[in-house]
């Protein structure tokens, strides 16, 4: 027999979206337990890109400045180049929030920091090493969380169980909530190169000959992410790894002499793209959340912040509840009518961008690239790029902190 622990809230999976609802939960005085499969919250080459939406955030909760002093890098314009020529894409010093810059943080810093302000309460409940396996029902309802860990068996039973374990669900699929496939014809290699002080600053991608690479700066190292056909890792393994090593090297030279730290394709991870959503968040008892209700393409990094918006509606629209160990349907319906909006937006324009646009440069076969008209536009006239800062940076219907404070 394993232990069998009661709580309000259950929430499975410690990512953005699990760390924030339980930090906002526990705030408010509603008992909270989070399962975490991973010992840690060191995973390479997740997102990191904290968006001034979630910095907002930061400041409503009054966290901003100690935030801040986590070591991070500050983002005031994206730039793209194409062939030869470099273009300004977007300008984020003229938004409307606290902070006019995009933060770059290794996601592992961020997930710690929510998760100290989630220790502070006496109701927020962090089980690392605690993997679901199984929803446990009453009826039609979801009553609890069936999970295992290092001391054994675990059952957590809870009024709410939140699904915020990303776009490969345990949960949802236990639920059997349906899923929409969207599509995603492309796949994404990670790796990281070092850095050099006197290497060019900040690049939202280069774009060339066919391919297309997005760098990263980390300070001391890039964090790079080469785009490729839906499926095509094993063809590139194929050519090998001096060849993959070459097709790097010719959309940023200065890193050549540096690629022989890609010493084998270990060194490389694939990032298999999904773009799907459910047709419903939630069931009695369940409610799915960021990747596990509606997973995000890494076309413009917006993924991480949908999740904490997620969260945040979350906690606005259920603390209260909560805090009587009430999940009432409605409430339920009311975050998914709520955020389904934003999200299939972003979707629906991350699927344009890669169907129409990267896509098209993949096929293109290794020529030099002329740049698109609307690159110029933007690079031409300042005014232009402060949309698609507002679009990456802020967004559709961002949240504000409206969850009370116990």
């Amino acid at each position: 027999m394993g232990a069998t622990v009661e709580t309000s809230c259950c929430v499975v999976g410690g990512g953005p979206a699990g760390i924030m609802l339980a930090f906002l939960l526990a705030r408010a005085g509603v008992d909270v337990v989070v399962l975490e499969k991973h010992a840690d919250f060191f995973r390479d080459f997740r997102g990191d890109t904290i968006h001034p939406s979630t910095l907002q955030l930061m400041y409503e909760l009054g966290l901003l400045e100690e935030f801040l002093k986590v070591p991070h890098q500050e983002v005031r314009e994206l730039a793209a180049q194409v062939g030869a020529e470099g273009f300004k894409v977007a300008d984020f010093t003229h938004l409307p929030t606290a902070c006019k810059f995009l933060a770059l943080m290794p996601q592992w810093d961020f997930l710690n920091f929510l998760a100290e302000q989630g220790r502070r309460y006496p109701s927020f409940h962090l089980r690392m090493e605690a993997e679901a396996h199984d929803l446990i029902f009453d009826g039609n309802r979801v009553a609890g969380v069936a999970a295992t860990t290092p001391e054994g068996p675990l059952e957590v039973r809870a009024a709410l169980v939140v699904g915020a374990d990303g776009r490969s669900s345990v949960v949802r699929e236990k639920a059997g909530l349906e899923v929409v496939d969207l599509g995603a014809p492309i796949d994404v290699l990670w790796l990281r190169v070092s850095r050099h002080a006197d290497d060019p600053g900040q690049t939202l991608g280069r774009v060339d000959f066919g391919e297309i690479l997005v760098m990263i700066n980390r300070d001391d190292y890039w964090q790079c992410a080469y785009v490729i056909h839906k499926g095509a890792f094993d063809d590139v393994r194929r050519a090998g790894l001096q060849a993959f090593r070459e097709d790097i090297a010719s959309l940023a030279p200065f890193l050549r002499q540096r690629l022989g730290e890609l010493r084998d394709w270990d060194d490389v991870k694939l990032l298999t793209v999904r773009v799907d959503r459910l047709r419903s968040w939630f069931r009695p008892g369940l409610l799915c959340i960021g990747d596990a209700a509606h997973a995000m393409s890494p076309v413009g990094g917006v993924g991480i912040n949908l999740a904490v918006q997620d969260a945040v509606a979350t906690a606005n629209a259920l603390a209260k509840p909560l805090q009587r160990s009430l999940a009432p349907l409605n409430a339920l319906r009311a975050v998914q009518q709520r955020r389904t909006f934003p999200a299939a937006l972003k979707q629906r324009i991350q699927v344009f961008i890669q169907d129409r646009v990267l896509s098209r440069v993949l096929a293109g076969g290794k020529h030099t690239m002329s740049p698109p008209l609307i690159l110029r536009l933007l690079d031409h006239w300042a005014p232009l790029r402060r949309i698609p800062a507002l679009l990456v940076g802020v967004g559709i219907r961002p949240e504000h902190i409206r969850s009370p404070v116990a």
